[in-house]
């Protein structure tokens, strides 16, 4: 016998090791995809994003930080967490970074040279996202330093004696600079997913790629030397990536040609940033424009309300672009308001937010090319080195976080088109249920000091019974939610008509009972429940 009785235990031993590890691991692969919800390719019709047939308005979010914080195991669960808010939220696309150059758990360590286990960590937020049916706008490099960014490619180029020159310009026109950039954008799109098995370039969890955060070249403020990069690159891309949308990454500033570089830019010194938001969105290959939006950055010396107001124009102008000139959709990528301005306060942050998303919500019901808003950016608790003066856990401020699940439940419920299977059930459960929880514990709160004060109708409850009698049996039919909430409002209608009538009868209450009904107003009329009832059913 070849083996000896020292050996042939051990040999079957680690065999049997061998399958269970296989039939133990091996699946995890599967489990991702039979898991995972059924995801199309987003498109492009004109002026519009497109998802199986239907518009597409995006409600999203930034976090940069995602490959970083999955290169360790231990800290993955952040990036399960944000994927699950986002969700819960209804919202639709994150944009994050698929980028590290040379930087801290860099993914691309030197030119062509990449660190495996970074490639794992993109692999896992791919995976987690398609798990929660979000879609990934993917950043190929950064315009800044962090995270490496273009000047690390001229530090290469320089270091391998192949620069041109030491500027971070070069990064546009330097040929050996190129060829290292198109090596990282083929390799990172033919990727095959460790988890998923899918490539990327295949896997339609991606929503589409962005080829570079905020680009600026002001050694030429002509613009000619970034277009001629972006042609060149957005060429590159198409060749081996037909399936996924594709943008520049821009600011959305106009270029000294354009006559609205005087009118809509911030200042002066925007056209002159070697970028131009018309030409190089023009691009055949490039699927639609980018624009962010930082009135505070930009206008320091500006009040809130002036900045207010130029949002909504820097918004209009760009969305006038799209229908008009490019016929591209316009997606406002990255948009918030500094924490550390003199007077902020949360406030205004929501009021700036709700401006963003109000001019969105106005764009999708009217079919125009105002395509959705990426808010900069979310967090999950614990994350302090992450947050610069942006950075929100959206969770730990209900009415910031409302203010976001309220854009998605009216994005589903826009004219002509849905995106219900795309929204939770927050859309029934989140502000609107909220809101009618409220006002039932109040209403039920005003019935009782009204008991109290021997002032009895049997109609009001009534009408509070079937109320909570309707919401009972909401939870039994869970799927039957849509018609419950037409029913319960048109119940809290007539319960606030028998309030009203209930007030006529009482005229002859004692002083005692008539500040009780004082304190019943106030109950019935606070938010959130004033602001129901009066949008609503008064």
């Amino acid at each position: 016998m070849v083996f000896g009785n020292s050996l042939f235990y051990p040999i079957l031993g680690f065999a049997s090791f061998v399958v269970f590890v296989y039939m133990s691991f091996g699946g995890i692969r599967f489990s991702f995809l039979e898991e995972g919800p059924e995801l199309s390719f987003v498109e492009r019709n004109g002026t519009q994003f497109v998802l199986d047939g239907k518009a597409f308005y995006v409600n999203g979010w930034n976090s940069y930080w995602l490959m970083v914080q999955s290169v360790d195991v231990y800290s993955r669960s952040k990036v399960r967490e944000m994927m699950k808010t986002g969700a819960k939220m209804g919202l639709t696309v994150c944009r994050t970074w698929a980028f590290n150059d040379g930087d801290y758990n860099a993914l691309q360590t030197s030119p062509g040279h990449f660190d495996e286990q970074a490639f794992q960590a993109l692999d896992y937020v791919i995976a987690e996202a398609r798990q929660h049916g979000i879609r990934l706008l993917l950043s190929l490099v950064n315009n800044l330093q962090a995270y490496g960014g273009k000047s690390q490619y001229v530090k290469w180029a320089w270091q391998e004696g192949v620069g041109l020159s030491s500027s971070n310009d070069s990064f546009f026109f330097d040929p050996s600079i190129r060829t290292y950039f198109k090596n990282y954008i083929k390799t990172v799109l033919t990727r095959k997913n460790s988890i998923t098995g899918i490539e990327y370039r295949n896997d339609p969890t991606i929503f589409g790629w962005e080829l570079i955060n905020e680009p600026r070249c002001m050694s030429d403020p002509s613009g000619d030397t970034l277009q001629g990069w972006i042609d060149e690159m957005s060429s590159f891309v198409k060749l081996i990536d037909t399936n996924h949308l594709l943008t520049v990454g821009l600011e959305g500033f106009y270029g000294p040609n354009d006559p609205k570089s005087s009118t809509v830019n911030p200042e002066l010194w925007a056209s002159r940033l070697g970028s131009d938001f018309i030409r190089n969105s023009k691009i055949s290959n490039i699927d639609f424009a980018s624009v962010h939006i930082y009135p505070d950055h930009w206008f320091h010396e500006q009040i809130f309300e002036d900045q207010l107001k130029f949002v909504s124009k820097w918004m209009l102008s760009h969305i006038e672009d799209g229908d008009k000139v490019l016929k591209k959709p316009v997606l406002f990528s990255e948009f918030g308001l500094s924490e550390e301005n003199q007077n902020f306060s949360v406030s205004d942050r929501e009021k700036m937010h709700r401006a963003v998303l109000d001019i969105i919500y106005k764009s999708a019901k009217r079919n125009r090319s105002g395509a959705g808003a990426l808010v900069w950016q979310f967090l999950v608790s614990g994350m302090k080195e992450f947050s610069d003066e942006y950075g929100m856990v959206p969770w730990e401020s209900s009415s910031t976080a409302s203010v976001f699940v309220e854009q998605s439940c009216r994005l589903a419920n826009a004219k002509g088109w849905t995106q219900l299977d795309l929204v939770p059930d927050e859309c029934v459960e989140g502000p609107q249920h909220r809101s009618f929880l409220v006002a039932l514990e109040q209403l039920g709160l005003y019935a009782s000091l009204l008991a109290e004060a021997k002032e009895t109708n049997s109609e009001l409850k009534l009408k509070l019974q079937e109320t909570i009698s309707i919401h009972l049996s909401y939870e039994a039919k869970h799927a039957e939610s849509a018609q419950f909430l037409v029913k319960a409002r048109q119940i809290m209608t007539d319960t606030v008509d028998a309030m009203r009538s209930l007030k006529q009868q009482n005229n002859d209450v004692t002083e005692e009972n008539r500040l009780l009904k004082a304190r019943l107003i106030e109950l019935s009329f606070r938010k959130p429940v004033g602001r129901l009832l009066s949008r609503r059913m008064l």
